[in-house]
């Protein structure tokens, strides 16, 4: 999260193409492509670029800023959930989205797109709601009134930061954090000094939020084994939201699954071929219902080639005298020439 006493309007920094670049690149090397991941990169981008189409239904930023004291005063949960969409600039829109790539293929891919989702959506109503409640504490406690409790913040470190203590947690080995070597299991703390170090004006109270809810988040996860709730919540809306598709799909299918005309030579196993075929008797190839003559031989179907098959029956011949051999094979090379 980045933070300013008072509100103000971001700025640009031509970045964005790097990170349009990066995504492509990324993504292009990876067999399967996480669907969230993308979907959260995209939705942080177009709430910064505001396309004319979406202008009238994206909240400008000034109704957005996360601030304790607003949220609190008219319980407003625009502000508490929306907040993470939004950045300052460009170099805090492209910061983030990098992070988010990089955690989200990783645990995306690890954990299925299910689980994923339902972390993020999680994890970041935990951090925002533990950045809240150590604001109003340190208000009504140390009287931290202009510090934290008025400040405001937008963007969506709150949650990367959560990701990474979750990405994280069960790593034995070492880590590079602005070039200082870390434990791994313990980046996200110094990540957390060395940012407010360099960056004076990021949210050490939204980053620490985050922290602290990834920390919260294993715990629970550690000590409870029922079913996720959330995750059955985000699969019964991707199973409502991809029901047309799913459907046209089933159509398509079963229409890609109807015989059109080629059919394959040989008998089957019970010497039956399928619904809606006729066997040509001459040299046994299988045709479409629709033919009148064999694809492979130019027989008629009438009169000496009258095994047919309609619907599952089973075959029936008037006549089991097969053409001789070389007649077979001069009607198949004027067949084909």
């Amino acid at each position: 999260m980045a933070n300013f006493g008072e509100g103000r309007r971001r700025g640009t920094g031509g970045m964005l193409p790097l990170l349009a670049i990066s995504t492509v690149a990324e993504y292009y090397r990876l067999p399967w492509k996480p669907p969230v991941t993308a979907g959260l990169l995209a939705a942080n981008t177009l709430v910064y670029l505001r396309p004319t189409f979406l202008d009238p239904l994206i909240p400008h930023i000034s109704e957005v800023w996360f601030n304790p004291n607003l949220i609190l005063k008219h319980k407003d949960l625009k502000r508490f959930f929306l907040s993470a969409f939004y950045h300052l600039n460009e170099p805090h829109l492209v910061y983030n989205m990098m992070s988010l790539l990089w955690k989200g293929i990783k645990l995306e891919t690890s954990m299925g797109s299910t689980q994923f989702a339902s972390m993020v959506v999680t994890l970041l109503g935990m951090s925002q709601g533990v950045t809240l409640l150590l604001a109003k504490s340190l208000h009504v406690f140390f009287d931290y009134r202009r510090a934290y409790f008025h400040e405001y913040s937008v963007g969506f470190s709150g949650a990367l930061f959560a990701l990474k203590v979750v990405l994280n947690a069960q790593a034995e080995d070492y880590t590079s954090v602005y070039g200082v070597l870390v434990p791994t299991k313990y980046a996200a703390w110094a990540e957390l000094v060395l940012v407010q170090m360099f960056v004076p004006r990021a949210s050490f109270l939204g980053h620490l939020g985050g922290i602290l809810a990834g920390i919260l988040y294993m715990k629970m996860k550690s000590s409870y084994s029922g079913s996720d709730p959330v995750a059955m919540v985000v699969r019964g809306v991707a199973r409502a939201v991809t029901w047309p598709l799913r459907f046209l799909n089933g159509v398509v299918g079963s229409r890609r699954r109807r015989i059109t005309g080629r059919g394959r030579v040989g008998r089957g196993q019970n010497g039956i071929a399928g619904a809606g075929i006729w066997r040509c008797q001459s040299c046994t190839f299988d045709n479409s219902g629709w033919e009148s003559v064999c694809e492979m031989c130019g027989s008629g179907r009438s009169g000496g080639n009258r095994w047919s098959v309609n619907q599952g029956q089973a075959p029936t011949s008037s006549s089991s005298s097969d053409l001789p051999l070389d007649e077979l094979r001069r009607r198949r090379v004027e067949r084909f020439s």
